[in-house]
């Protein structure tokens, strides 16, 4: 796979060192609280569990599926919820860890949805944030690394549910997904759009 890595923005090192820094700030702000980590599945995986590791603080965890993506390189605009909350998040503080926030139509989704549910607080942690992509307005509270407007993977993020299994995040080569972006100026819409 690594030949289809056109660069390494972020070693396992970086990462490592970066969401150490990232735990030890969330262990500081949520001292005393019931802390819910709330991880978007399937690109926060890895990073949700290294960060949960780096805060030592009693905290739970639970999982929301969402989709916007597809096996596309660019967002369909459309989010569903595909796998719902385990339980209610009426008496928590919510961190949303995301591994990658771009256009911000899914944490902007999401930070609705999840504040009809009161909980008591409600913040976004990501690992990469592109805020050059951001198509609605969202605010990250904790970041770690500002990533070029490029195609990237690995540490959980994917191309076609492909590279998550990376140990750092690099840049795709653009041969790789080329054959899948849209026609610039497309005039008509194929039989497989029409469909999705």
């Amino acid at each position: 796979m690594q030949q289809d890595i056109e660069e390494i923005l972020f070693s396992r090192e970086d990462i490592d060192k970066r969401v150490a820094q990232m735990g030890a700030q969330i262990q500081a702000d949520y001292a005393g609280k019931d802390l819910l980590l709330l991880g978007i599945l399937k690109g926060a995986v890895l990073f949700i569990s290294d960060l949960s590791r780096a805060i030592d603080l009693p905290l739970e965890v639970d999982y929301l599926a969402v989709s916007s993506y597809g096996n596309n390189v660019t967002s369909s605009g459309v989010v569903r919820i595909l796998k719902d909350l385990e339980g209610p998040i009426s008496n928590k503080h919510v961190l949303i860890v995301e591994d990658i926030v771009d256009s911000g139509r899914t944490i902007h989704y999401l930070m609705e949805v999840l504040r009809q549910r009161s909980p008591l607080s409600l913040r976004v942690c990501t690992l990469l944030d592109k805020p050059a992509e951001r198509v609605r307005p969202v605010v990250c509270d904790y970041v770690g690394f500002q990533c070029p407007s490029r195609f990237v993977v690995g540490y959980g993020l994917d191309y076609a549910q492909r590279y998550r299994n990376l140990s750092f995040v690099g840049i795709l080569k653009r041969s790789i997904y080329a054959k899948d972006e849209p026609e610039p100026e497309q005039q008509h819409t194929s039989p497989a759009e029409e469909q999705s």
